[in-house]
């Protein structure tokens, strides 16, 4: 595949009266899906201190238990990302759904450390489907110029999930207890593939979409005729190294701020479960803009001029820069200071993510997508279990939250030049060649 530099700057605009807003639609169901799977995933963060008390678990458990969830999320990334570029979004994405909400109501039944790490491994296998099938989806319904800004508005579903769990759940806790939480929100994920079965087919199945929209959606050059290309072949490639370890280096430290900055909070400012709303929901509304931003920001610079590589990079930078002030967040003597922090850091990795998830759409023609996807989103989760035992082992021994913070702060401009040096000109590998 040639290089994809300029493609952003010419040609249809990005938005046209007319033209139809189906796969904005598609869009908001993956939003949806994404909010979802964070609902399941953070409760036990929130959770944390008052399950540590309940279960009795000590600092080192709690990790093992966020290992074991990484360990499936990276299982299931590499087949699900496989299975879903073979069977298609439709299906794939349905199955993943499926399973995971089993699995986050499945966390009700658990009276263990040993228990919670069984459902949470279960969780990760269910849940590794969902970038996988988003970002293809984002591929097959929006140009590569709407493709950022797409992936930021999905993306955002991740703060929204986020947002919505600390404010719901102690709520429902002080309600019914944590076993119902654990139960109500693993349900929503069913009322949802309802609605995706009877919503999503491919743009080329789809009745609903116009001429006009499907023209739109296939303005960029032809990608090369599909063919399965196998882990080894796109382990050969700069760029699949590029996306992997862009995602090695950042990945953890999104995980860090869902499973433990609840905790920080806590420890740092003495907040119960109630108290806690508050804080991280300004977090995750803070995020989300992030999400969105960093989506809109590259649209912005095209619309000037600017080439696709050129955007795509300095959004990165932008982020990156953003995110290095967390180095300061467990000296600040106030609560809100300490939440504006966290915030700038949380909302940077947002719009971060969502420029290093398109630059996988830029890169691959979209029938690789879901593989390469697969590939980098393990290699974050791998990522992701090395900074879980980190974080377990330092607040066992030190009780600070310090030298994460410190790694956090210095992880995105390391990755950024990683990626820099891997692919220069985010150009993709010629799959159509070999």
């Amino acid at each position: 595949m040639s290089s994809m530099e300029g493609n952003g700057g010419g040609g249809a605009p990005s938005s046209r009266t007319g033209v139809g807003r189906l796969r904005w639609v598609i869009c908001g169901l993956l939003f949806f899906a994404t909010t979802i799977n964070y609902v399941d995933r953070q409760i036990i963060g929130i959770l944390k201190p008052e399950l540590q008390r309940d279960i009795g678990w000590d600092e080192i458990e709690y990790s093992n238990i966020v290992v074991a969830f990484t360990v499936a999320y990276a299982i299931s990334l590499l087949l699900v990302g496989r299975l879903i570029d073979r069977i298609g979004t439709r299906l794939g994405y349905s199955i993943s759904v499926v399973w995971w909400s089993f699995a986050a109501m499945a966390h009700a039944l658990a009276g263990s450390a040993f228990g919670f790490g069984l459902a949470r491994f279960a969780l990760g296998l269910g849940e590794g489907g969902n970038f996988p099938a988003s970002i293809k989806t984002v591929a097959e319904w929006f140009p590569k110029r709407e493709r950022a800004l797409a992936t930021g508005f999905f993306n955002s579903g991740t703060n929204v999930g986020a947002i919505v769990t600390p404010v719901l759940i102690p709520w429902v806790v002080l309600a019914w207890g944590w076993r119902a939480a654990f139960v109500l929100t693993g349900a929503l994920g069913f009322l949802w593939v309802v609605v995706w079965h009877t919503l999503y087919r491919r743009p080329d199945e789809n009745p609903r979409l116009s001429a006009a929209e499907m023209a739109f959606i296939r303005s960029d050059p032809l990608d090369p005729p599909a063919r399965s290309v196998s882990w080894k072949r796109l382990l050969g490639y700069r760029q699949t190294w590029a996306f992997a370890m862009g995602k090695f280096m950042t990945d953890p430290f999104w995980w860090f701020y869902l499973f433990w900055v609840p905790d920080f909070l806590q420890r740092a400012y003495g907040l119960d479960l109630q108290g806690r709303g508050l804080p991280l929901a300004v977090i995750y509304v803070l995020s989300s803009l992030g999400s969105v931003g960093g989506g809109w920001l590259p649209g912005i610079l095209l619309a000037r001029g600017v080439s696709l590589v050129a955007a795509r990079k300095a959004t990165l930078l932008l982020c990156a820069l953003c995110v290095t002030p967390i180095a300061f967040a467990s000296r600040v003597t106030t609560l809100w200071g300490a939440v504006a922090i966290v915030s700038l850091a949380a909302a940077a990795h947002q719009g971060w993510s969502a420029n290093l998830f398109t630059t996988a759409s830029d890169m691959f023609p979209r029938h690789a997508v879901g593989s390469v996807v697969g590939l980098g989103g393990a290699a974050g989760a791998v990522g992701g279990m090395l900074v879980a035992k980190v974080v377990g082992y330092v607040l066992q021994w030190t009780g600070s939250y310090l030298a994460v913070f410190l790694m956090a702060a210095s992880a995105y401009l390391l990755a950024l030049l990683v990626i820099h040096l891997l692919a220069p000109g985010l150009d993709g590998p010629r799959l159509e060649e070999g």
